[in-house]
Order: C-alpha cells, then sequence, then structure tokens
C-alpha cells in the first residue's frame, strides 16, 4: 500500500562481459546445422546450484543521465555481476526476478528486461547476445528508478527458466540465517562503504549513516539509572503514588486470588502472563482481592493498590481487571519477583489503541498473531487489525469461494495464473514456501477467541477496491473454469473485472490489473458474499463483527475505458455523473452495505477523503496515514472535523517496518522517514500533530514547516485549517507492512520493542505534549511553542522509559520468545580506550578486537585495532548486529 513508495528493489541484469574473454561467440557444442544447443534441465540446476551473483550499488544521488520523464528525474545507479558455471549460448532463457522500482536504462545490448507484472521481470537475451563462457563474468551498470538505501531492496529468490522447462531457483540469491541474531543476511548483495554516494539521496541529505560513533552520540544523554526502573509501569499509569520502598510485596510463593463476582476466564490470559514470571496461582500465594470499582471511569480504567499483605484491584469491566493485572504484570522484577508497596489510578488516554499487521504481503503464521495478541494484551493495547487481502495474497478460507485460497494465498511461477498468482517480493517459483498460506476458519475462529479473552476486537481487512489483485485473479480463474463447464450465470456471479476495459493505469506497485470494477453488480455480489462469510466467523466465535476495513486507499485511475462503466454512467441511477465520482461511489455504497448488516466502515485517509460525507454512514474510522512533515495534520484535522471517528497511523512514527536506525544493513523501507527507534516513537505529541515539527525533520533530516493556520481557495472557501474544540482524535494505530518481511523472526524484530511505545503513546498523555492551538498556529524549529521545560521533561520521561526497557522489560519479552530487536551499540574509541553505549541502558555489551574472541565490555577498555562491538539480548542468548567501531 501507500507505505513502499520510494523503494528500488534488486533485479537480476545481465549485461557485457567484464572478462578477457568478452566478445567471444560461442559456437561449440553446437547442433549439426551450426545452431547452439538449448539449455538441458541438467545445464538449468547446475546454473541454479552454481550461478554466482553480485549485487552492488553505486550511487543513489541523480545525475544528468537520469530520465527525466521517470521518478521526476531521480534515479540510482548499480552494478550486478554474473558468473557463469557453464557455457550458455542459446537465447531460449530467461531469468525472472523481483525489481520494486523500473530500470530506466542499461549499458550494452546483450539483454533486454521487460516487467512481467507488478515486480516481476525478465531478463531474456537480446540482439547483441555474443554467448557466456563457464566461469565468465557479466558486468552491467544500469539506471533504476528513485534510490536503493537499504540492502533489504534486493529482493531474493531469482530463477531461470529455458525453452517451457520448469524452473530453477538460484541458490547464490537465496536469503541466509545468521545463527546469533536470527537476522536474514543477504550474501548477493554488496556492503555499503561510501556515505555521501550510496547512503545519500540528494546533494542535500542530512540523514547520518548510524556508525557506532553517530549512535554512541545519540545515547550519551540516556544514563544508566537501574533505580529509575524499580517503580515504573508501561505504559506510565495516570496516577502512581508510593507508599513504601521497604515494605514488598513478595510473589515468590505466588498469588491467590478471590475473584468475587469476576469471571475467572476474563483474566486467565493476564495470570498467565504472570506465571510466565514465576508468579502462578497458589493457594500459599499472596491474597490478590478483584471488586468493582467505586467511581464510574472510561472502559479499561482500574485501581491497583499494593501491600506487603495483600493486593486489591479494582476495576468495572473485564478489561479493567486484566490491565490492573498487567500492571502488576510490569512492576514485577524477575530476580526478585517483589514489588514495592504503592496505589495506581488508571485509566487510559484513548478508546482505540491498535496494532495492524499485513499478513496478504508475506504471509505470517497463526502463532505470530497469537504471541503479538498476547503482547499486546500485556501493554493494553485493544484492536488488531488484520490485513489479510492485497494484490499479492488473499489469506482468508471463505465458504463457497475456494479459488480465493486455492488461487490467491500462493505465488509460483504459472504465467496463466490458473493455479497460484504469480510470484512476487522475492517469492520464488514454488508455492511450497512460508511466504504463502493462510487462515483456515478454524484458524481465524481460534484468533478471535483468542484476542476476545484479551479484550481485544479484531478488525478484518480485505483491501478494496485497489489492492485487490488477489481476488481479481482468483476469480477470474474461477470464470475460467466454470466457464468450461458451460456455467455461465456461475461464472459470472463473482466476477470483478471487466474484460474488456482497456484503461491504461499503474498502481502505486506497478499493477495495471489490480482494482474491482465497481460497475460491476457482481463486485458488490462478491462483497457482500465476502463480509456474511467473515460475520458468520465471528459468530461462531461468539465475538460479533462490528467494524470491518474496506481499504479504500490508492486507487490508481482504473475504468476510465471501461465499457461497463461507460454505459453504467450513461444510464445508471445511482447518481454518478462521470467516472471521477466512481471511487466514492464504490466506498459509499460499501459503506452502506456494512452499515446495514449493523457493521462500522473504516478506510484510509486519502480513499475515505474522496467521499461525500452526506452520502456516508454517521459513524465511519478513518486511519490517518498522512505524513506530517508533507502537511499531514491537514486531512487529520478535516477528517475529525467531520466527527469520524479519526485513527492516526502517521507513517514517520507508527510504520513499524521502516528502520530502526539509518543504517542499510536495517531491515525495512524508508520512503517516509529514515530512521524510527523506540525513542522516536515516545516523543509523539498525537494530540498536536502539527507542533512535531519542532522536534523531528523530513525523510532527508531536513526541518519543516506545518501551517495550521486557516487556508481559502480563490473563492474564499476554507480548504484546510485548525482542528474544531468539539473534535477530538479516537486513537492511534501502529502498522507493519509486510513488503520486505519475510520470516515471523523479522515481523518481531520490526515490531518489538517499538509496541511498547506504541502502547504509551495510545495509554498515557504526557506533561510535555504542547497543548493544541484551535485558533491555528504555525510551528517549525524556530517557533518556539514546545518549550525548554517540556524538552527536559520528555528527556527525563525517556531516561526512566529507557532504563525500564533495558533493566526489566526486554527479559519479559524474551520470556515470552519474542524476537525484539536487539539495538545495535554506540561506541567510540578515544586514547586508545573503548567507551560504549545503548539506546537501552542495562543490557550486555561485548567487544572484540581484530577479530578474536568476544569480551564482555567495560568502560575505558584498552584496544588497538579493528573493535567492534555488540549487544546481547536481556536474557543472555541472542546477539544484536555487530557494528565496527569507527
Amino acid at each position: 500500500m501507500k507505505k513502499r513508495l520510494i523503494v528500488a528493489a534488486v533485479g537480476l541484469i545481465l549485461a557485457t562481459s567484464a572478462c578477457s574473454q568478452k566478445d567471444v561467440e560461442i559456437t561449440a557444442n553446437g547442433a549439426q546445422d551450426g545452431s547452439p544447443i538449448a539449455l538441458t534441465q541438467d545445464k538449468l540446476s547446475i546454473i541454479g546450484q552454481q550461478l554466482a551473483v553480485n549485487y552492488r550499488v553505486v550511487t543513489n544521488v541523480a545525475d544528468n543521465h537520469c530520465d527525466k520523464d521517470s521518478a521526476g528525474g531521480k534515479c540510482f545507479v548499480a552494478e550486478i555481476d554474473l558468473t557463469f558455471p557453464v557455457d550458455v549460448a542459446t537465447k531460449d532463457w530467461a531469468i525472472y526476478y523481483s525489481q520494486m522500482r523500473p530500470v530506466q536504462s542499461i549499458e550494452g545490448d546483450e539483454f533486454t528486461i521487460s516487467r512481467v507484472k507488478g515486480d516481476l521481470h525478465k531478463i531474456e537475451p537480446s540482439t547483441g547476445f555474443k554467448g557466456i563462457l563457464k566461469g565468465q563474468t557479466k558486468t552491467i551498470r544500469f539506471r533504476g528508478d528513485n534510490w536503493q538505501l537499504a540492502e533489504t531492496d534486493a529482493m531474493p529468490n531469482y530463477y531461470i527458466v529455458a525453452n517451457g522447462s520448469a524452473p530453477i531457483l538460484i541458490d547464490s540469491t537465496k536469503v541466509e540465517i545468521d545463527a546469533e541474531t536470527g537476522l536474514e543476511l543477504r550474501p548477493y548483495a554488496a556492503d555499503f562503504t561510501d556515505a555521501e554516494k550510496q547512503y545519500k539521496r540528494t546533494e542535500n541529505d542530512k540523514v547520518e549513516w548510524a556508525t557506532s560513533g553517530v549512535l554512541y552520540a545519540n545515547n550519551l544523554a540516556t544514563k544508566t539509572d537501574p533505580k529509575l526502573a524499580e517503580n515504573r509501569i508501561i505504559p506510565t499509569p495516570t496516577k502512581v503514588k508510593i507508599t513504601s520502598n521497604t515494605a514488598q510485596a513478595s510473589l515468590k510463593d505466588g498469588l491467590k486470588i478471590s475473584y468475587n463476582k469476576v469471571n475467572p476466564q476474563s483474566v486467565k490470559a493476564a495470570l498467565k502472563r504472570l506465571a510466565r514470571l514465576g508468579v502462578a496461582e497458589s493457594d500459599k500465594g499472596l491474597m490478590v482481592t478483584l471488586l468493582p470499582l467505586s467511581v464510574k471511569d472510561v472502559p479499561g480504567s482500574y485501581h491497583l493498590d499494593i501491600s506487603a499483605q495483600q493486593i486489591t484491584i479494582s476495576a468495572n469491566d473485564d478489561a479493567g481487571f486484566s490491565y490492573g493485572l498487567a500492571s502488576l504484570t510490569s512492576l514485577v522484577d524477575v530476580n526478585t519477583l517483589a514489588v514495592n508497596s504503592m496505589s495506581v489510578e488508571d485509566s487510559p488516554r484513548y478508546d482505540f489503541r491498535g496494532m495492524h499487521i499485513d499478513v496478504s504481503r508475506n504471509f505470517h503464521s497463526k502463532q505470530l498473531i497469537l504471541d503479538l495478541l498476547d503482547q499486546m494484551a500485556a501493554y493494553k493495547l485493544n484492536k488488531l487489525h488484520l490485513h489479510m487481502a492485497d494484490d499479492e495474497g488473499w489469506r482468508l478460507e471463505i465458504e463457497g469461494l475456494p479459488e480465493l485460497t486455492d488461487i490467491g494465498s500462493k505465488r509460483c511461477h504459472d504465467l496463466t495464473e490458473d493455479s497460484c498468482l504469480l510470484p512476487q517480493l522475492g517469492s520464488g517459483p514454488f508455492s511450497d514456501t512460508k511466504v504463502n498460506g493462510y487462515y483456515s476458519k478454524a484458524d481465524y475462529i481460534e484468533i478471535l477467541q483468542f484476542a476476545n479473552a484479551r479484550q481485544i476486537q479484531v478488525i478484518p481487512s480485505m483491501d478494496m477496491p485497489g489492492h485487490s489483485r488477489a481476488a481479481i485473479k482468483s476469480m477470474e480463474a474461477r470464470y475460467r473454469k466454470l466457464l468450461e463447464q458451460g456455467l455461465t450465470a456461475k461464472a459470472e456471479q463473482y466476477l470483478l473485472s471487466d474484460s474488456n476495459d482497456k484503461t491504461v493505469y499503474s498502481s502505486v506497485q506497478y499493477y495495471d490489473d489490480n482494482t474491482l470494477n465497481v460497475c460491476m453488480e457482481s463486485t458488490f455480489t462478491f462483497i457482500d458474499k465476502v463480509i456474511d462469510e467473515i460475520a458468520q466467523l465471528h459468530k461462531t466465535a461468539g465475538v460479533p463483527l462490528t467494524l470491518y476495513h474496506i481499504g479504500a486507499d490508492e486507487t490508481a485511475g482504473a475504468w476510465l475505458e471501461s465499457p461497463v462503466c461507460k454505459a453504467f454512467i450513461a444510464n445508471n441511477d445511482k447518481g454518478v455523473k462521470d467516472s471521477s465520482e466512481l471511487g466514492a461511489y464504490f466506498i459509499e455504497r460499501t459503506a452502506s452495505i456494512l452499515a446495514a448488516k449493523g457493521i462500522e466502515a473504516a478506510g484510509w485517509s486519502d480513499g475515505m477523503s474522496h467521499t461525500r460525507p452526506e452520502n456516508m454512514p454517521k459513524k465511519v474510522q478513518s486511519n490517518i496515514w498522512d505524513i506530517v512533515a508533507h502537511a499531514g495534520h491537514k486531512r487529520a484535522h478535516q477528517q475529525a472535523n467531520l466527527g469520524w471517528q479519526t485513527v492516526l497511523s502517521q507513517p514517520e512514527v507508527l510504520y513499524f517496518d521502516f528502520p530502526y536506525e539509518a543504517d542499510p544493513k536495517e531491515h525495512g523501507y524508508y520512503w517516509g522517514i529514515r530512521q524510527s527507534n523506540t525513542k522516536h516513537v515516545h516523543s509523539f505529541m498525537t494530540d498536536n500533530l502539527p507542533a512535531n515539527a519542532e522536534q523531528w525533520t523530513d525523510i532527508e533530516g531536513l526541518p519543516f514547516e506545518a501551517d495550521d493556520t486557516v487556508k481559502r481557495d480563490k473563492n474564499g472557501n476554507i480548504v484546510s485549517g485548525p482542528l474544531a474544540k468539539s473534535a477530538a482524535f479516537s486513537g492511534i494505530q501502529g502498522q507493519l507492512w509486510s513488503e520486505t518481511v519475510r520470516s515471523d523472526e523479522i515481523a518481531e524484530y520490526l515490531m518489538f520493542p517499538r509496541v511498547l511505545m506504541l502502547a504509551e503513546r495510545a495509554w498515557h498523555k504526557p506533561s510535555w505534549e504542547v497543548p493544541y492551538q484551535y485558533q491555528g498556529a504555525i510551528y517549525n524549529q524556530q517557533s518556539g511553542m514546545f518549550t525548554q521545560d517540556m524538552r527536559a521533561q520528555q528527556a527525563l520521561e525517556w531516561q526512566a522509559i529507557a532504563n525500564t526497557l533495558g533493566y526489566k522489560e526486554l527479559i519479559k519479552l524474551d520470556k515470552a520468545g519474542i524476537s525484539y530487536r536487539v539495538p545495535t551499540v554506540g561506541a567510540v574509541i578515544k586514547d586508545n580506550k573503548l567507551f560504549a553505549n545503548l539506546i537501552y541502558p542495562g543490557l550486555a555489551i561485548e567487544y572484540r578486537v581484530n577479530g578474536e574472541e568476544w569480551q564482555l565490555y567495560k568502560a575505558g577498555a584498552l584496544v588497538k585495532g579493528n573493535v567492534e562491538v555488540r549487544a546481547i539480548a536481556a536474557d543472555g542468548v541472542r546477539k544484536g548486529r555487530t557494528l565496527r567501531v569507527q
């Protein structure tokens, strides 16, 4: 979806030889008539096993040779070396690979590159092809749109096909897994070595590569103080009163729960998390009494009273009791199993505290979702936005439409797409990989019930009308199958595309066939069917479907030349006057379909902005994904002022598929920002979006201005302006999009521990947030509304949270089996002495010199030579990524 805008992925591109044997035309081993023999399956297998691929970025700074009509004149330059293990003389072969930004130009005439669909490309020998000798290396220099700033851009799993043969995976392009870190390695992608050429987008780019020295300077303000973690709860409660640091409540013997009228099942999950730390239910344990809260408060509110003799949790709903136990869990030190005497009064800032995960681009297991839900509950998040259908995959079994999962849940090398979707995102030619898959009906029911037991609402999302290629191709395959059986009416029942539509368009991901035809009644028959079947699964689970996310974003100019749509506009009675209103018509009609079923519609802010509010149900939700640095506050204010439930989902702070740090070895996309670590998420001022201009920079590290004053068009009509005093945001949501996320481990790496800071911002309103100026204001780094006192308060709060993460909280993620990101180490050498630090004080640091044995770091250690540093996870097992001290 929107997220992935400025990204270049690797392609396998063949070119003129760099060897001394260049220009040698192969004629050996030819047929009797002198023509070269076609590649055999045995030769293809050898190529798959031994072809060496090396990819390297030369520069990301545009030059005068960039295509001025493509990507706004922006391009990167890269080179690929390919060393062949056999002679190749024929032209009857092609290599398929994923490249997410098109090639602008190639030096040489030996090969052509054509885009098959989306990011799937094909390389074939061209007119200048002279053959390849065994051991010969071919090199190409080429230009591609925009930038390539991360090694994860180099998509894996290239494969070769010849003369209709079965596809052969090229082994050298497989990802490897680092045994110590659990991270993916791409041996075919060369390291970045030149920050100015390779890691700068433009000459004005001020983003600093997060070297050990840069990280050291960034971490200096965060002092090590384990005492700050002692009484800290994440997310921060409304009010905490420490009654005694000496009268401790020991939990070593466990807890004896007096439930009173509370259903034990409602807090079972919260107690299970305590048991994982060593605090189990026991008749000999400390008494914990659950009581009704004497005052009415917002849902999820609770009081927690701890003394040496007993613990009391008071609440008025299941969530409140669970959250009280979650706060007790947060207070527990896993080494002592003791907590100080205190009282806590707490309630959430926002009702909507959400996390979104995309399982459509690359599939993620049911277990990952269950583990995520458990951690969401631990930190008082209450909405899971489950994105299960997009261009690259349909991930939920739908009764009566088996093609959606038989075909739409997997990608493989079937150019007809009768058995699967085309490969995308480096998925490779075969369907039996972890990036393919779906949730059965039973799986989804289990997810719903698991979430409900943790007071979490699951919001299903099947993106429409754009981002719908998986559904469209699945229904086209169904159509062809039924048509062959002579069942024309049944074949057309759920058809989503007009075969006579000649519209030429391209989505953000370069699809020209990914948008439902909104003029066909069969489209709405399909939508109605899907919603009813999902609603039935919710009913079976005992969890009614009340909120459904339709996507509604990034519709790419489809329908203009569709005969069906032309007839629809000419003859319809739906009030659609021209094609520009079709997108709004779709969203409005789908929202009405949902409303008639008692289900609220949700969508992304760009699509929702095209609707006519008077045609929408009164109650709708919009996720605001506009970038703050690009005036993103304007649409947020507009839609909140409509009375809609607006959920903040800003990319540069809430997209967890973006890198933690500005480093080409970090996983993640970067089209909205180049680094978004846990401290950055903590800094988010949610109720005053434009005020973030005082503390943040844009994607190139440059200051920006946010103008929140009233703006009018030439006719005097208001086009943007401040948030109304009667309006408010409903909450915030973190997002993990999965284009570059190929495993559950990488998904957890990218989500955690940022999810904890998402919870912090969703639950707690900080004292340092700049009050919103309802009269309108202009914010920049000189406007001064974010005062020095506020900045100091923010820094103190972060210091406490950082120490809490390092000394107390990350070990709980380890015990839950969560593969969170172990941070990279800040380090410098002064007078041959090593000094190192971390974003989370409390984790162990190791160093080694000249590749020798790793040693435990002590400040001021004498070193000489090549020094490397790494951090160790809280449990002492997993390692963080190694950095060289520069």
